[in-house]
């Protein structure tokens, strides 16, 4: 049992379970009825994005690392608040239950948020593949 960490929309992993959207916005254009058949998510939870605010923020930080190291501990510091801990909680509890994805849309998961969504599931104690 574990989460994996994908982008939104790629093939499903054979036995990936649950796929759970940890984004601000539906993807566009995509029917809701249309978003477990097209590898998007089954259950969307933006409890786990970065805020508006900081999405934007995030877009602005191209290939500058003091930026993206603004972001993450911004970020962070997001994922403090108590309902935002408790999933996190909830989520590496699960992993070790039954088999999850979490994920994103960025094409590069090293400037993404779910590359510290992963981080802080690992000091969970939460199994990743």
């Amino acid at each position: 049992m574990a989460i994996r960490i994908v982008r939104l929309g790629s093939p499903r992993a054979r036995d990936e379970g649950l796929r759970l959207g940890t984004v601000r916005r539906p993807p566009r254009g995509v029917a809701k009825s249309q978003l477990t058949a097209r590898d998007f998510y089954d259950v969307w939870v933006p409890e786990a994005a970065p805020s508006e605010a900081l999405l934007k923020v995030a877009k602005q930080t191209g290939d500058d690392p003091a930026r993206w190291k603004a972001f993450v501990r911004r970020y962070r510091s997001e994922m403090k608040r108590p309902e935002a801990a408790r999933l996190l909680d909830l989520l590496a509890a699960l992993s070790h239950r039954t088999n999850l994805a979490v994920g994103c849309y960025c094409a590069d998961e090293a400037h993404c948020h779910r590359s510290v969504l992963r981080e802080l599931l690992e000091e969970r104690g939460a199994a990743i593949q």
